[in-house]
């Protein structure tokens, strides 16, 4: 499979479930969870989705069953906005290397956007 191919669909990806997850989830528990990066086989079936969550277990594990919950509202949502032929498995796991500068980055590029967070 060709590299740049995975890259551009991991990019894809990233940047509609960030949408999603920001704009289009009523639930309250994905409130402070932002998508930091996408990671995706080379077979294109399972994309592991890395999260900036909050601090502490509980709220982590509670942000992590809701997007587990709405795991077929994103599928459905991606499937209509991306043109793929099979669109990935979808595995939510908390990204520990996120900083503050990426977090700080992903606010400031919402903001460039005019959609700032409520």
């Amino acid at each position: 499979m060709d590299p740049h191919r995975t890259e551009r669909v991991s990019e894809a990806l990233r940047e509609e479930l960030e949408e999603l997850i920001g704009y289009e989830l009523a639930d309250p528990r994905v409130g402070e969870v932002f998508v930091t990066e996408v990671l995706i086989g080379p077979d294109l079936r399972h994309a592991h989705v890395r999260l900036s969550m909050p601090p502490g277990d509980q709220k982590r594990d509670e942000a992590l069953a809701a997007l587990e919950h709405a795991r077929g509202f994103l599928k459905r949502e991606l499937s209509l906005r991306l043109e793929l032929r099979r669109l990935p498995e979808l595995h939510f796991e908390p990204d520990l290397s996120s900083s503050t500068a990426q977090r700080m980055e992903a606010l400031l590029k919402r903001v460039r956007r005019g959609r700032p967070r409520e």
